[in-house]
Formats: C-alpha cells, sequence, structure tokens
C-alpha cells in the first residue's frame, strides 16, 4: 500500500459518479468523496462530472464541471473530449451497476476508451456470478484500469477469483466516513422526541433489498421486553421503485405494523436526510440493525456510518458486515432471522455495559475509517500511477520505409466468395460477413499492385469482380451492399457511398486492370450502372463516382456519360463550398466526415481529364485547408478522428483515427502532384503514409510488417488490434500508390529525387 502523500504529485483529477442533489448512496459517497479531497488537498482540481438519471431535472453545485446523461451515448463521448482537453492527469470512476446505460453499464466504455490518461475505477459492488454482459463489461474496465479500488477483503478476493485480476493491481480502502465526537444518545433524543425511548434505527433509501421486513417482524418481541422500544426507518423510498410503483412497498411495511400492532413501536421517518440531520439521527440511536437480505453486498455506506458514530450494531452477515463487524466489533445473526434480531436487542437493551463497550469498539473501528484517510490512500494510489500512458512502440527508423505491396493480409482475410469485412485481432470474423464497399476496394488493389503472379491475380480480380456483379440488382438499378456468410444479401439495395465505391471500382478496373478481359468487363457494367449516380445526394457518393468516370474517360476518351458525371457533380461540389464557406472555414460542408480528401481529390481528377482550371484551383484551396487540419502541432499527419464526425464548423478531434483516412489524403495529394507537378505534394503524400509507419500521435506504427495486415485505428490508449478489410485495402492501396510515386520519380528526375 502506499503511503499518504505530504504533498501529492497529482494536481489535477476528473472524478465520474453520481452527485448531490441526486438522491442515492453513490451520489451521497461521490459528494463525500469530493469534499474530503478539497479539504485535505486544497491545491488539487477536482472535476466532476455527474451521472444523470433525469437530464435538466437536478439542480447541480458548481463543484459538478459537466453531467452526463446515463442512457445517451454521445454524451460519454463528449465527456470524454472534455477530460481530455481539460488538461487532467488522471479519471476516478465511482462504478455501481444501474448508474450507467447500455447493458450492465456499457457505454461507460465509450468514455473509458476515448482518454489516454490513467484510470482508477471503485467498485461499489462485485459479483461472483456476473452475467454474460455483466463480466463483459467488468472485464473491459478491469483491462482499462490501472487500480481497482474495493472497500472489502472480499471484493479482492472475488476479483481474482472471477476475473483472474492480478493481486498488485488491487486497493482495498474502506467507506469513507465523517469525523464527529463520540456522544451520548441522551443529549439527542430530544431533538426527534424520542425522550425515555430505547431507539433501534434503520437508514437509507427504502427499497425490498433492505430486508426491512425482517426487523418488523422482530419487534414484537422486543416491544413485549421493552415496552418503550422504538423501531425508526429512517429515508425516503428509492427513486426508481417510486418511478415503477409509487409508495408500494412503504405502504405494504405499514399495513404489516397495523397488521402486528405496532403503531406505537415502529416509525417512519419517510424522508432523505442532509448529513449533518443523518449524523443527528444516529447518534440518537441506542441500537443500529442492517437486516440486508444479500449476502454478497460488498458495501454498505449506512454501516460504515453507523460504526463511525459508536452505534452497537446488529446485521445480517452480508460481505461488508462480515469484515467491519469482525472482532467483536458487532453482532452477526442469520439472514432473515427475526427471532435472532430479538434476541440480541434485548440482550444489548437490557445490559448497558456490554452495550457501552460494543458502542467504544465501534467508534475506535470508526476512527480508522474517516473520510481524510480514504483521501489520502486515494491519492497515493494516483501518484503510484502518474506516470503510466498508454501502450506505445516505438517506430524505428527502417519502419519508416516504405512498404512493398503484398497481398499476404487481403488473403487472409478473403475466399471465394469475396474479402470478410471485419477480424477480431487478425482472424476473419465471419458473424459480419461481407460488403461491396471492400471488395470495391480489393478489386481495385489488383489493377494497382505489382509483382504479383498472373494467375493469382487473375483468380482474386475474378472474385472480387464476381462480387460486385453479383451485387447489381437491375430490378432496384442498385448494387447491394451487405452479405451475410452463408451468401444471402443484407438488402435489395445498398447505401449511396456503397453505390458510389462501386461505380469507382469498376472506372478504374476499366482503366488499369492487367487483363483485357477484365477491361472489358468492367467497362460494360460501367455503362450499365453508373447513370445511378445521378439519383445519389451525397456529396461523398458524387465524389466516388467522380473517380470512377475520371478513370472511365481516361480508358475511353470521349466517354459521354462519365464526361456529364464529372461537369455535373464538379459543379455541384463548387457550389457547395461557396454556400458552406467562412473565412476560416474552405470546405463543402459545414462538418468534417470520414474520407474527407476524397472530395478535392474527386476535383483534381475532373479538373485534369476535363481541362477545367477552377475545379483545379478549387481542389487545391480545399486539399489544402484540410491537409493543414489533419496535421498536429508536431508536424505529424492526424488522421480527423470518427469523434469530429458532425460538429459544425469546429476544429477536428485527434481520436479515432481510421486508416482509411490516410489513404484519402495520399491519393489526394497525388492527384494535386499529377496536376501540378509540386513536389509539395509528394511530401504531404509521404507524411499522411508515415502514419501507417509510427509518425503519428502515439508514435505507434499500424501497418504489419510481416504479412502486409494494418490495424484498424488509433484509440487515446492505443491502437484498435483488430485488422479488417478496410484498414488493410487502405495500407495496400497506400503501399501501392507510395511505390508509384517512387517508381515514377525515380524515372523523371533519378533516384537523388526518389520520395522515401
Amino acid at each position: 500500500m502506499a503511503r499518504s502523500p505530504v504533498h501529492p504529485r497529482i494536481r489535477h483529477l476528473a472524478l465520474i459518479g453520481n452527485f448531490l442533489p441526486r438522491k442515492c448512496g453513490i451520489a451521497t459517497f461521490t459528494t463525500d468523496t469530493y469534499t474530503a479531497l478539497a479539504k485535505r488537498y486544497p491545491d488539487i482540481q477536482v472535476d466532476v462530472y455527474a451521472m444523470d438519471d433525469l437530464p435538466g431535472h437536478y439542480a447541480y453545485p458548481p463543484q459538478v464541471t459537466s453531467a452526463i446523461a446515463q442512457n445517451d451515448r454521445g454524451a460519454y463521448v463528449e465527456a470524454a473530449r472534455k477530460i481530455e482537453a481539460s488538461g487532467a492527469e488522471a479519471l476516478w470512476i465511482q462504478h455501481e451497476y444501474g448508474i450507467f446505460g447500455g447493458a450492465a453499464g456499457e457505454l461507460l466504455l465509450a468514455l473509458t476508451d476515448r482518454v489516454s490518461i490513467p484510470v482508477i475505477v471503485t467498485l461499489h459492488t462485485v459479483l461472483e456470478r456476473p452475467s454474460a454482459d455483466e463480466r463483459r463489461v467488468m472485464e473491459a474496465l478491469i483491462r482499462r484500469a490501472s487500480t481497482l479500488i474495493v472497500m472489502a477483503e472480499k471484493g479482492r478476493e472475488i476479483l481474482k477469483r472471477v476475473h483472474g485480476v492480478d493481486d498488485n493491481k488491487i486497493e482495498v480502502i474502506p467507506h469513507g466516513v465523517p469525523d464527529r465526537p463520540f456522544a451520548e444518545t441522551a443529549a439527542f433524543k430530544p431533538n426527534f422526541g424520542w425522550e425515555g425511548r430505547d431507539v433501534i434505527l434503520t437508514f437509507g433509501l427504502l427499497a425490498p433489498s433492505k430486508g426491512i421486513e425482517t426487523m418488523i417482524e422482530a419487534m414484537p418481541a422486543v416491544e413485549a421486553a421493552h415496552p418503550r422500544a422504538l423501531y425508526v426507518i429512517l429515508g425516503a423510498t428509492h427513486p426508481h421503485l417510486v418511478a415503477h410503483e409509487g409508495e408500494a412497498y412503504r405502504h405494504r411495511l405499514q399495513t404489516q405494523v397495523a397488521a402486528l400492532g405496532l403503531q406505537d413501536n415502529v416509525a417512519f421517518v419517510d424522508r432523505f436526510v442532509e448529513q449533518s440531520d443523518l449524523l443527528d439521527y444516529l447518534q440518537a440511536a441506542d441500537i443500529y440493525a442492517t437486516p440486508y437480505p444479500n449476502p454478497a453486498q460488498i458495501t454498505s455506506g449506512t454501516l460504515s456510518y453507523a460504526v463511525s458514530m459508536g452505534k452497537p450494531v446488529i446485521s445480517t452477515p452480508y460481505v461488508h458486515a462480515t469484515e467491519i463487524l469482525d472482532r467483536d466489533h458487532g453482532v452477526l445473526v442469520d439472514f432473515g432471522d427475526s427471532a435472532a434480531f430479538a434476541r440480541e436487542i434485548n440482550r444489548l437493551l437490557g445490559d448497558d455495559g456490554a452495550r457501552h463497550a460494543l458502542a467504544s469498539r465501534a467508534y475506535a473501528r470508526g476512527r480508522t475509517m474517516l473520510w481524510t484517510r480514504l483521501a489520502e490512500r486515494a491519492i497515493a494510489a494516483f501518484d503510484a500511477i502518474l506516470d503510466e500512458k498508454p501502450h506505445r512502440i516505438g517506430a524505428t527508423a527502417s519502419e519508416l520505409a516504405p512498404l512493398h505491396p503484398v497481398l499476404t493480409a487481403v488473403e487472409r482475410m478473403s475466399d471465394s466468395t469475396g474479402m470478410l469485412q471485419h477480424s477480431i485481432y487478425s482472424v476473419p470474423d465471419r458473424r459480419h460477413g461481407y460488403c461491396i464497399d471492400d471488395n470495391a476496394r480489393a478489386l481495385i488493389l489488383m489493377s494497382k499492385i505489382d509483382d504479383v503472379d498472373d494467375a493469382v491475380r487473375d483468380r482474386w480480380t475474378a472474385i472480387y469482380g464476381g462480387f460486385v456483379q453479383h451485387a447489381w440488382n437491375p430490378d432496384k438499378r442498385k448494387f447491394r451492399n451487405f452479405m451475410n456468410f452463408d451468401r444471402s444479401w443484407c438488402e435489395d439495395e445498398g447505401s449511396e457511398d456503397s453505390n458510389g465505391r462501386a461505380i469507382w471500382a469498376l472506372g478504374v478496373t476499366a482503366r488499369d486492370a492487367r487483363a483485357q478481359k477484365h477491361r472489358d468487363w468492367a467497362s460494360v457494367l460501367f455503362d450499365e450502372t453508373a447513370s445511378i449516380a445521378f439519383d445519389l445526394g451525397s456529396p461523398r457518393a458524387h465524389a466516388f463516382a467522380m473517380l470512377g468516370a475520371a478513370a472511365m474517360l481516361e480508358a475511353h476518351p470521349g466517354h459521354a456519360l462519365s464526361r456529364e458525371i464529372l461537369t455535373r457533380f464538379g459543379n455541384e461540389l463548387v457550389t457547395l463550398l461557396e454556400s458552406a464557406r467562412r473565412p476560416e472555414w474552405s470546405w463543402f460542408e459545414i462538418v468534417l466526415a470520414y474520407d474527407n480528401a476524397r472530395l478535392p481529390e474527386a476535383l483534381l481528377r475532373a479538373g485534369k481529364v476535363l481541362g477545367r482550371r477552377d475545379l483545379l484551383e478549387t481542389g487545391l484551396e480545399t486539399l489544402a485547408w484540410i491537409v493543414e487540419r489533419q496535421t498536429s502541432p508536431e508536424g505529424r499527419f492526424r488522421a480527423v478522428g470518427t469523434e469530429s464526425f458532425g460538429r459544425a464548423y469546429a476544429d477536428p478531434l485527434p481520436f479515432d483515427q481510421q486508416p482509411l483516412e490516410a489513404q484519402a489524403t495520399i491519393d489526394a495529394c497525388l492527384a494535386a502532384h499529377d496536376a501540378t507537378g509540386a513536389n509539395r505534394w509528394a511530401e504531404e503524400a509521404m507524411r499522411a503514409y508515415r502514419w501507417y509507419l509510427g509518425a503519428n500521435d502515439l508514435d505507434v506504427p499500424l501497418a504489419s510488417v510481416a504479412d502486409g495486415g494494418c490495424f484498424d485505428g488509433l484509440m487515446p490508449t492505443g491502437l484498435n488490434r483488430n485488422q479488417g478489410a478496410e484498414s488493410i485495402l487502405a495500407l495496400q492501396l497506400a503501399n501501392c500508390a507510395i511505390s508509384a510515386l517512387s517508381k515514377r520519380n525515380k524515372s523523371v528526375a533519378g533516384p537523388e529525387l526518389a520520395v522515401a
């Protein structure tokens, strides 16, 4: 266990949990944690991100930096952005099932996967038998967290046994408690009209999980021995229970009290009490009872508070109670055993000496659990992990040299039907089947890649081309996109983008395929299908169709349909730019999205083949603008992250960066190089290409040199280590583009000017 720091290194912390005025135990705990940190370490900035089950309902205090709508995935992503931008050095999550959205709270992972700082998670519940979703989410949190905090040794044991967590990753820090002097109950009873009463107290949000029925059932025997005994049930009904059934549960308890004739011996205090009032109630009680029925309950803030006030506790033996009350610091009775509760209550009420001695022992234990102790131990844990960063794989000089295009990974992801979409690490994931997007890209690769055996090229060109051919639905006059692994189609027509990419692949194949038979096939299918471009509305779908049309026009000069596609959509892109333009925003849309560089590339290709200077100038202007926004302060290529999509007139965010963006930028820069001859564009293409090799924000190579694979992207915490078709093809097409550039430069200017 790390020592409590006098002068901690950490200066800025983000804290996630429920927060007052939300009424629940986690809200109280998080608020008390914040208060303890502020009191013990006033120089540490703590930003609170409050989990919000009723957005707009709570009037949060100024301490709350931001609220996270529980069931809105975008709110988790936005919170991650804020945490990253805030300069926080670490993140502390208060985890409880039910306060985070999605299956087993999985929406929290959308946040943890998008912050790069170290994370500590306090687990308020650790399950012996988690469901499949609970295990999946918990183990994702375990992998992400640097340290896990539990409040009982049993929590450590469960984490090790059920989840295989390394013991060194677990800290046991007891639930914090307030610091109040020990006091006699007589001084507080008049505040509540309890003079002369023997008071037994249970407090907390009322719910069936509290086992109140057991204590009510015990009260006739207590009343018989101590007629002035009063069982006080303190707390409002849990808000979720109220939303589901109103006050039906409280009414059932009140009916039980009436049936037993206990109206003078059981009192309900139906309100959520602030801490100062709660402590007064506790100090007025002679005995505290926790009749909880769940043996697995690993944390109870109410029990901790009772012990801290020096209350003699009688409890069922749930996990937290067995630890905090061990060594004669409390009394344990069996679950649901009303007779045992009555027996032990009568014993303590009848023996002042035994009751006072137990109270003294409980108070002494509470001194070890003060909130200041929790704050000190937590900050010590943060100091211990402060130097942790996401795993990095340093790029060597050899890794920054351009790679030779290879088909190994492409073939690994392909079968006799086509190229599969997704993988789990490097293993194809057949559950997601195939799509025309990837098979169109693979078809383009077959025309671009050199040094491939003719028979191998012929086989794969036929397979990928066959997929595109089969995807054409003449009845709908659209290409289908998604196909199941059993070769059944998922839809009658695919997305606009997938249709645009199919036209693109056909145009490139008509121009660049190495075999005449494949050029002829592609030309015929292009002629049959390309007019569907005029039914597409997406600017990117238009750009993809333009790229195919530019290639087709080069293959077949005078091709009227291609010329019309290029002219109409080229003019539309220029018009879009003028409508969206601002002084600081030279782009076609008010937002950034995926495949951004394909838009200027389409204008450049169209401008060159049509001989239109206006399209070339617009393409160069917008390419320069997007390249500037895809350059990090260190001068490296920074792909526009997927989390940037859809943010009007906003600078891009860095994550998640995907290989498709680098390839699009390389192709667009080489189109600019072809159009202008300016070496600047070759240099920009190389900057984007080196992103694959490790010259990126995380210094992590995405390219798998051994087999031509490519990881699926850069997350704040490191690589997405899956290797899907899109990523592999992006790398291999980028390899082909850079290889062609290098060969062209060598042939024109000699080896000293070659790009390498």
